[in-house]
């Protein structure tokens, strides 16, 4: 499903977050606010925030946490003014387990002691990618990114377990080389590929039917790169199978106030406050 981009790449994450509250915007937003850190959502009872903060601990290359939300669901870290039940474009709402409702606005759904966590998105190097000329397919073809379940499994705590779920870029060969020297550097947005141009490796039989997102095509003298994705936390939700769990829409992000290039950095630093 294609959809257009191009009036929101070089707006700023609060007026494009703004848009988003206003149902302006309800579709992917991979490519929008150029510069800015995008990031994944998991919002759930108070009694899982910490076997699913220690699992994401576990897991930091899937699960990269950006920011822990917590007595209100408004955002300050990663954006002074956002609020996470309204500003990313659509919203699952799980319950047991099982994805029940679509929505662009799940405010009516906070309880007091609900917990959201903000996870990094491999969107975020995709900006360092298209700099050093390796294409990004998704936002050629205005599509959302592929997404898959791989037979890679992560480490469980608790009731979260699971595979891990992998976004997939088409590129040459050499480009996937390149792509690998730029992404290890960024380990909070997902780091390096986990397997390049052998799917069946790690489970994916049919590159043209992602688990999540849209098929992206790929072109002679091209193959496959597996980055570790964001969604992996949906996979882990639907083992954990809680009453309720509300997660974005693979493909629609919060932008935050971050810049990419100053991710890493900035929450190296924070960590060793």
């Amino acid at each position: 499903m294609a959809f257009d981009i191009t009036p929101y790449i070089d707006r700023k994450p609060s007026e494009v977050r703004r848009l988003i509250r206003e149902g302006k915007i309800d579709f992917p937003t991979a490519g929008m606010c150029r510069g800015y850190a995008q990031a994944n959502l998991v919002i759930l009872p108070g009694e899982y925030a910490a076997d699913f903060e220690r699992y994401a601990e576990k897991n930091p290359f899937a699960c990269p946490v950006l920011e822990i939300i917590k007595g209100s669901p408004e955002t300050h870290a990663m954006g002074e003014d956002g609020n996470i039940c309204s500003d990313v474009p659509r919203y699952w709402v799980y319950e047991n387990g099982v994805v029940t409702k679509e929505l662009t606005d799940v405010s009516a759904y906070w309880k007091e002691g609900y917990v959201g966590f903000l996870i990094g998105c491999s969107f975020s190097f995709e900006e360092a990618l298209m700099a050093a000329g390796v294409p990004v397919r998704h936002i050629e073809m205005k599509r959302n990114v592929p997404m898959f379940k791989t037979n890679i499994q992560t480490e469980p705590v608790g009731p979260f377990a699971g595979p891990m779920v992998c976004s997939m870029r088409p590129m040459t060969p050499e480009q996937a080389k390149k792509a690998y020297d730029i992404t290890v550097k960024m380990p909070n947005v997902h780091g390096a590929p986990v397997q390049i141009g052998e799917p069946e490796k790690i489970g994916v039989r049919d590159v043209m039917k992602p688990d999540y997102g849209d098929a992206v095509e790929i072109r002679e003298g091209e193959i496959p790169v597996f980055w570790p994705c964001g969604v992996t936390p949906q996979a882990a939700v639907e083992n954990a199978k809680p009453p309720i769990v509300i997660t974005h829409v693979p493909g629609h992000m919060f932008i935050t106030d971050i810049v990419n290039a100053e991710l890493n950095d900035y929450l190296e630093q924070r960590k060793n406050r």
